[in-house]
């Protein structure tokens, strides 16, 4: 293949990206464009622009996304309510598709003809980026170093940085920081790698960034009423906020209490098994409440069929598919669900714990004069019960009398 000449870099101004990037230039002789994503990762952003600047790159991209990152990709994820595997609550998985977005929309500003990534040849991120990449800009070229290259690690990467004369942060250079890798937004922090990768190792409690430990947290439970238009949360206790301001908000207030912390071994894409610890404060009381607002609104089919494709819509996520036509589909089906999704909850937030203890909404099918366990006053007749209940017998009984087991 004949060699790029303009090249956009996802980076983050880190050691990793900041390799790829002299790599890019000494590997190709292409112009590199740097783009870096504010998703609320809660980092000073302008360190990686005077990096990039000192490096010579000439075009420097810094967007603020965060607004569309909840608005556009969050929101809709929680109106599934999307858990992959049973408990993960897909922070960075519903991240790549907005980056990969952003870096296709910059390639296309620019005139570049490809675009690269960090992401190693192991993980779930080089499928994400590349999958949304490929679905929004067919003929993109991708270059995705770590696939590449012979550098094979922290110490070749230093030692590549020394020769080229890259700006190494001195705890990197010392082997300090972080015994493990971490990824933060505004949904979640992960942590895996280094020390983690035992399964079996308890990580310590200075690991956890956003939320005290439930034994530290408050011993005073505190409420939070939640108001809901069309599945989404448009205020907090009585506080009309955007979607960014919503999971900033709860975030903090599911910090406080610690709520949210996850230790979990995982199926990557890829094959592999593969430890991570989440802190998801805001989207553990974003997926209660939800639930909790659908239970008073939704028909039990509609439930029945959302809690069916649920994972399927998980998977899809987890596995970089955000610009597939099968999870459009689905959204599509989604969205249509929560028309009628609209009201308020009220949630109280306990040491590590969310209790939903209220749910109101004009959309209610929740017929008290039904439900009540007193005088109904001939709103259901208990005699219809018992042919109710035959009928759906009959099939059990025949093959009694056939005598199967």
């Amino acid at each position: 293949m004949s060699k790029p000449k303009k090249v956009v870099l996802a980076y983050s101004g880190g050691l990793d990206t900041s390799v790829i990037l002299k790599w890019l230039q000494e590997e190709y002789g292409c112009e590199v464009i740097t783009f870096t994503a504010d998703i609320g990762q809660g980092e000073e952003l302008e360190p990686a622009r005077k990096k990039a600047k000192k490096m010579g790159i000439k075009k420097i991209f810094i967007e603020d996304l965060r607004e569309e990152f909840v608005r556009d990709f969050v929101f809709p994820m929680f109106r599934a309510n999307a858990v992959y595997e049973g408990e993960y609550l897909l922070g960075t998985s519903i991240a790549r598709p907005l980056i990969a977005k952003a870096l296709v929309d910059v390639a296309r500003k620019v005139g570049a003809d490809a675009i690269s990534h960090g992401a190693t040849g192991k993980g779930n991120d080089q499928v994400r980026f590349e999958l949304g990449a490929y679905a929004l800009m067919p003929s993109v070229r991708i270059i995705a170093p770590w696939r590449e290259w012979k550098l094979t690690g922290r110490e070749s990467m230093l030692q590549y940085a020394d020769k080229h004369g890259i700006p190494v942060d001195f705890k990197k250079r010392k082997g300090g920081g972080a015994p493990y890798s971490m990824d933060a937004n505004l949904l979640h922090i992960s942590y895996e790698s280094g020390i983690l990768e035992d399964p079996d190792y308890e990580p310590e409690e200075s690991m956890w960034r956003i939320t005290v430990s439930p034994e530290k947290a408050p011993n005073k439970p505190e409420y939070v009423e939640l108001d809901y238009k069309r599945g989404d949360i448009v205020a907090i206790n009585g506080r009309k906020m955007s979607p960014a301001d919503v999971l900033t908000e709860l975030n903090r207030v599911g910090g406080k209490h610690g709520v949210g912390r996850l230790d979990l071994v995982e199926n990557r894409y890829v094959g592999m098994k593969s430890r991570g610890c989440y802190e998801t404060p805001g989207g553990t009381i974003m997926l209660k409440a939800h639930r909790a607002i659908e239970s008073i609104t939704l028909d039990r089919e509609v439930l029945a069929i959302k809690d069916d494709l649920m994972p399927r819509y998980a998977r899809m996520v987890y596995n970089g598919y955000w610009f597939s036509p099968e999870r459009k589909l689905l959204q599509g089906l989604i969205d249509a669900s929560q028309e009628y999704v609209n009201g308020r909850v009220r949630v109280k937030l306990y040491k590590g714990t969310v209790l939903t203890t209220g749910r109101k909404s004009k959309d209610s099918l929740f017929d008290q004069a039904i439900a009540t366990m007193e005088a109904d006053h001939g709103a259901y007749n208990q005699a219809d019960a018992g042919g109710f209940i035959k009928l759906n017998a009959l099939r059990m009984r025949i093959a009694a009398k056939k005598g199967r087991k």
